[in-house]
């Protein structure tokens, strides 16, 4: 089962109120290679939740609860949708600075393709993020 990350400025949308919401649809990506990240989604499998911008680090956790649709925000079908499940706040942040300096996650999306807002997160990359979840900066 694949892993994901997608990114999210907080003022945004904050993991606060994604906990609220419980599920949101992760919509208005307008980049080809996010959407077709988007459009490889299968339900159940997991999700980083980045902070972009503000904060830079990975946050939390979701999972995908309903597949790749047209985007409700667009104006046609070129572009789609999933929708989001909300996991669990990670015990702490992995910010983008730790991530880059962890010789184990150089090749990873985030760190080699830093515009992309939605990629993909290998089975060892997911692991050593959990990892350092558990210990603070």
């Amino acid at each position: 089962m694949a892993h994901w990350l997608v990114k999210v400025e907080p003022s945004v949308y904050s993991w606060e109120q994604f906990k609220k919401d419980g599920t949101t649809t992760w919509d208005g990506v307008r980049n080809y290679a996010a959407r077709n990240h988007l459009r490889s989604m299968k339900k159940g499998e997991e999700v980083f939740v980045y902070y972009s911008m503000e904060e830079t680090a990975v946050i939390g956790t979701a999972k995908v609860s309903k597949e790749a649709f047209p985007d409700p925000t667009a104006d046609d079908d070129t572009w789609s949708a999933v929708e989001l499940k909300v996991g669990r706040k990670l015990k702490h942040p992995v910010s983008l600075k730790r991530i880059k300096a962890h010789s184990g996650l150089k090749d990873m999306a985030l760190v080699r393709i830093s515009r992309l807002s939605v990629g993909p997160v290998s089975d060892k990359e997911w692991d050593i993020i959990m990892k350092m979840s558990e210990k603070e900066e």
